[in-house]
């Protein structure tokens, strides 16, 4: 896959995910939401390591820096 996710975009996403993984963690929401913060998180986590935001790719978003 095209890569479309820059550095910066990447860390946003992290937190993100760590906030969500704490949010559902700690029973901040009700209860089913905490299986739907979960999903986000590790949604998140993927698109960030991967580098690639398959949404974006379908509308033609791209966070990279271009030289």
């Amino acid at each position: 896959m095209k890569k479309n996710v820059g550095s910066i975009d990447k860390i946003i996403r992290l937190i993100i995910a760590v906030v969500a993984i704490w949010a559902a963690y700690t029973h901040q929401v009700a209860s089913p939401w905490d299986y739907v913060l979960y999903a986000v998180a590790v949604i998140m986590i993927l698109t960030a390591l991967t580098s690639t935001c398959p949404i974006w790719l379908m509308t033609g978003i791209n966070s990279i820096k271009k030289k």
